[in-house]
């Protein structure tokens, strides 16, 4: 092969939390999203418990999850679990800026945006079904009509215009009530619910969508174990609980549409950032497969392996933390493998066997230590284009079935001129070295991958910081940090850009 696949699925990426908005609309309940602020306006963050001072600053800017704890309120960060109070309860507070209320309010907008990704010639769109317009409190035993029809509408709407929708089940959106009943996927109950949900999508959407994306990045448990699994706990045993309950939904219901649907293609999806080791010392190199292990591969291991893999069990065994594993659930993971492997990239990492004193740098869902061969976007995270072609190497040397790239992009603080046009030659940068990068993976390499959908392909709300000001879209939305703003959307440079990209079959870079 010397080019892209004739039928390479170009897109972007959204994820319904962070771009629809109309949070409590028709019938919609409340999600854990829904109780996470922006960071820089949280009034309560700056004041956490056992904080250095000199971390406060720091700190405040990063993104909370509002609680009450008897007759006090807080904010714990969300992505820092050991911030998580003891007894507290995630809950809307008064006074507080939740992002997601509003967002970009594509819930009102959606036939606007997808005319504007048709524009650029979307051949498909991944997006999200926020679980809580289906089944609001998480229990009921019939789903929220109202919320079925929007998703009818939007896919009727992508159709339209020859776009294929990929469909994430659950993207950090699950209903508040399971974690407050039951703490979220730690409790075993909860995959039923899960289950439920999903079988209600499956069977409405059946001829309108094939790919299916069954937990977005589930890895990512690892850092906030309430935005992942909706787990207000710092216990690492209940945490390791959930992710293990979310393994035995995800191949539930990989191994029910093999079973009833069987034009459906199933995948995992997880954040990845492959470590690098510090140095050639055989502690680095050992250290660097351990945390690839721990953060990277231990997940899609069961989903597209079938089974737990003994370093994971040794290590869980080691720290005294027991799986709740029953009989038959051997059975289930080994019966439900997904047919492809999707993943987010938007950085390497680093790591050495004595990291202590080491410089740092911020990254998807945590810091990393700093490599000076890189360099940085204005967010702190590192950029490695050579690095996404080394992540499709490993992945598919280690699975050898089809990866999709369901996230990349660059955060940036983007400008709006005042004849509404928007420059953004950073982005193009970043875009055109990424992409050499897959086709680079694909040709000389021999990797199957069959899309790339950029994350943000509009400006939408940052999961780590709540902030729009972090702008990674090719469709400009103008709306401030405070939600201020008329939402109107404007075309940046990296529009036409990716437009030619797509037209070529990625040959005009």
């Amino acid at each position: 092969m010397t080019k892209f696949p004739k039928d390479f699925l170009w897109g972007g990426a959204t994820a319904a939390n962070q771009c629809e908005g109309a949070w409590n609309e028709d019938g919609k309940g409340i999600s854990i999203a829904d109780v996470l602020t922006c960071g820089g306006l949280a009034k309560h963050t700056a004041a956490l418990p056992d904080v250095p001072e000199a971390m406060k600053k720091h700190i405040a800017k990063m993104r909370g999850v509002t609680y009450r704890s008897g007759d006090q309120e807080g904010a714990a960060m969300a992505f820092k679990m050991n911030t998580y109070p003891e007894k507290g309860i995630p809950a809307l507070l008064d006074d507080e800026y939740y992002p997601n209320h509003q967002a970009i309010d594509h819930y009102h907008r959606y036939k606007e945006d997808l005319a504007l990704f048709a524009k650029m010639g979307f051949k498909c769109y991944r997006m999200s079904i926020a679980w809580t317009r289906i089944y609001p409190q998480g229990e009921e035993t019939e789903p929220n009509e109202a919320g079925l029809r929007f998703y009818d509408n939007v896919f009727d709407e992508c159709l339209k215009y020859g776009i294929e929708p990929i469909v994430t089940l659950s993207h950090y959106e699950m209903p508040l009530a399971l974690t407050l009943k039951y703490n979220g996927f730690a409790d075993r109950r909860v995959i039923d619910c899960y289950v439920r949900y999903v079988k209600t999508v499956f069977e409405r959407y059946q001829h309108k969508v094939k790919y299916w994306l069954t937990f977005n990045e589930l890895n990512s448990v690892v850092h906030s174990g309430f935005i992942n699994a909706g787990v207000f706990s710092k216990d690492r045993r209940l945490i390791e609980a959930a992710s293990y309950h979310q393994l035995l939904a995800s191949a539930q219901v990989v191994r029910f549409a093999h079973d009833h649907y069987p034009q459906f293609q199933m995948g995992c999806m997880i954040g990845v950032s492959p470590a690098y080791p510090y140095s050639c010392k055989p502690e680095d190199n050992l250290a660097a497969l351990k945390q690839n292990q721990q953060r990277d591969t231990y997940y899609p291991d069961v989903q597209m392996r079938g089974f737990l893999p003994e370093y994971k069990l040794i290590q869980l065994q080691q720290e005294g933390i027991r799986l709740p594993i029953l009989p038959g659930d051997a059975e289930i993971l080994s019966g439900g493998c997904c047919d492809f492997m999707a993943f987010s990239y938007y950085q390497t990492s680093v790591a050495a066997a004595q990291d202590e004193a080491m410089q740092r740098t911020a990254g998807n869902m945590g810091s990393f230590i700093f490599n000076p061969h890189l360099k940085k976007s204005e967010w702190g995270w590192q950029i490695d284009p050579i690095g996404l072609r080394y992540t499709l190497n490993l992945f598919y040397d280690r699975y050898h079935k089809p990866l999709f790239i369901a996230e990349n992009g660059l955060g940036a603080a983007d400008v709006l001129n005042a004849d509404h046009t928007i420059h953004d030659p950073y982005r193009i940068d970043y875009l055109r070295q990424h992409i050499q990068a897959i086709k680079d993976a694909i040709i000389l390499d021999g990797v199957k991958v069959f899309g790339y959908t950029p994350w943000g392909c509009i400006d939408l709300i940052s999961c780590s910081t709540g902030q729009i000001s972090k702008r990674y879209g090719f469709i400009y939305v103008d709306v401030d940090d405070a939600g201020h703003g008329t939402l109107n959307r404007y075309e940046k440079d990296s529009f036409a850009y990716y437009k030619r990209v797509i037209e070529s079959n990625g040959e005009e870079l």
